[in-house]
């Protein structure tokens, strides 16, 4: 039985952390208009995302992907590095 998998919600962001084993913390930014003002605002979100061989490295911008729990906090996962830091 083949079931179809449900869309999944991806994100792009920049990794903040890498000193954990096969875990990247991934700050995720997005502009948001405030309520009353109207001002553009930046907001950042940090996820916790697997990362099998830990290829990624602080300043990495890369692509994560909703998954099942892994632990505690880890419920994305890395599928790309989009661009290396230099």
């Amino acid at each position: 039985m083949s079931a179809e998998r449900g869309q999944r919600r991806t994100r792009t962001g920049f990794v903040v952390s890498d000193k954990m084993d096969k875990t990247a913390v991934v700050a995720v930014e997005r502009r948001v208009s405030h309520p009353k003002y109207g001002r553009y605002m930046k907001k950042t979100v940090t996820f916790k995302a697997h990362d099998e061989e830990n290829q990624c490295n602080a300043g990495d911008e890369v692509e994560i992907t909703e998954s099942r729990p892994i632990s505690k906090d880890k419920h994305w996962r890395v599928t790309g590095i989009i661009r290396k830091a230099k």
